[in-house]
């Protein structure tokens, strides 16, 4: 039964446009969803037309994961060290590298 809902949301929601309500999703939902998206799609039970919205939404959800990515490095914060070796502070994450 859950699966039966899962699907009329899921379609309801393409019907809407593949990146309906992405932007809501928190990191672990749009993951979720990227999955059971790939799921279906490496299975190739889907019909052509339905497999090309849910490869449009998966790019939303890959998008959106990427995004909250971003912005948790961002808040990350490395532990500098002084020249003994010992804790300093902190310092932001230097996501360059």
């Amino acid at each position: 039964m859950a699966e039966a809902a899962k699907a009329t949301s899921a379609k309801s929601a393409q019907s809407a446009g593949p990146a309906a309500g992405v932007d809501k999703l928190s990191f672990e939902q749009a993951l979720a969803e990227l999955e059971a998206i790939v799921g279906n799609l490496e299975r190739g039970s889907v019909p052509l037309e339905e497999s090309i919205a849910m490869y449009e939404r998966g790019e939303a959800l890959k998008m959106r994961c990427e995004t909250l990515l971003r912005a948790a490095e961002a808040r990350v914060e490395t532990i500098t060290r002084d020249a003994d070796g010992r804790p300093s502070g902190t310092a932001p994450l230097d996501a360059d590298g």
